[in-house]
């Protein structure tokens, strides 16, 4: 694939967005691609758990700024040019992301901006350098308001107050900020970012393959729903769970005093 490099060590599939020279800034190819890596790993059963990191010195710029998305083209305004990309592609991006049947984590190698912090925030587990920096250019700079699930993901996150002022302002949230702030899980020394993620993605990919998968879902239905509502659900899914041969194997394993076997 052009944009992106797709490496696997062992159980853990490693994803990297290959445009270092532009700052791995997003185009519609890179979504393509990118969505595709996704769809293979999906189906190899062998893989327990994945990295979304990039090359270069920069995780991602956010979209490419070129002339087209800013003026269109002979026959479609910025907009129209704008919702086919979103709709078609960057969204469905996003959506993949969430529905990985093994959990994500993200490894930020350096500055996440724009629609970059919508990937910085699209796994279960974010780790940054120290010295990486997310910027939320679309309000102060761009007029635009943050999109590729950054609203979503920052009141969630971080609350409604400070989520609204880092959106407006535009200002470089540090690694460290973004850790204080409960944006981002983990900050660490920038040689120390990969052997980082590798260790954390090793510990998921021995849980339940489909353990992450479940959580995330529970953890986001619990945003909208009453204490009543969600209490029916944790009933429905731990009803389901409890049947599944994981469940089997990690109570044997107790009883004997063994680390539990998933594969």
């Amino acid at each position: 694939m052009e944009t992106i490099i797709v490496e696997v060590r062992d159980t853990i599939a490693i994803v990297k967005l290959n445009r270092p020279n532009v700052l791995n800034s997003m185009t519609e190819q890179m979504a393509v691609d990118a969505r595709q890596a996704l769809a293979d790993i999906r189906q190899d059963n062998t893989i327990r758990a994945m990295i979304l990191t990039a090359e270069g010195r920069s995780f991602c710029a956010g979209a490419e700024l070129n002339d087209e998305l800013s003026g269109g083209d002979e026959q479609h305004s910025a907009g129209s040019l704008l919702n086919a990309t979103m709709r078609d592609h960057t969204n469905p991006w996003i959506q993949d992301l969430y529905n990985m049947p093994i959990p994500v984590v993200v490894a930020i190698n350096g500055v996440a901006a724009g629609a970059g912090v919508g990937l910085a925030l699209a796994g279960d587990i974010s780790i940054a350098a120290n010295s990486a920096t997310l910027v939320l250019t679309f309000s102060a700079k761009l007029g635009l308001i943050p999109d590729v699930g950054v609203t979503w993901q920052l009141s969630r996150r971080i609350g409604l107050a400070r989520a609204t002022a880092a959106a407006l302002l535009g200002d470089k949230i540090s690694a460290q900020q973004a850790v204080e702030w409960g944006l981002i899980w983990q900050s660490v020394d920038d040689d120390k970012l990969m052997e980082v993620a590798l260790s954390t993605a090793n510990r998921l990919a021995k849980m339940p393959r489909h353990a992450a998968l479940e959580l995330r879902q529970a953890l986001h239905h619990a945003q909208t729903m009453t204490l009543e509502a969600q209490l029916d659900y944790e009933r429905q899914r731990q009803c389901v769970l409890i049947e599944k041969p994981e469940f089997k194997e990690g109570v044997a394993a107790f009883k004997e005093k063994r680390a539990p076997d998933f594969r």
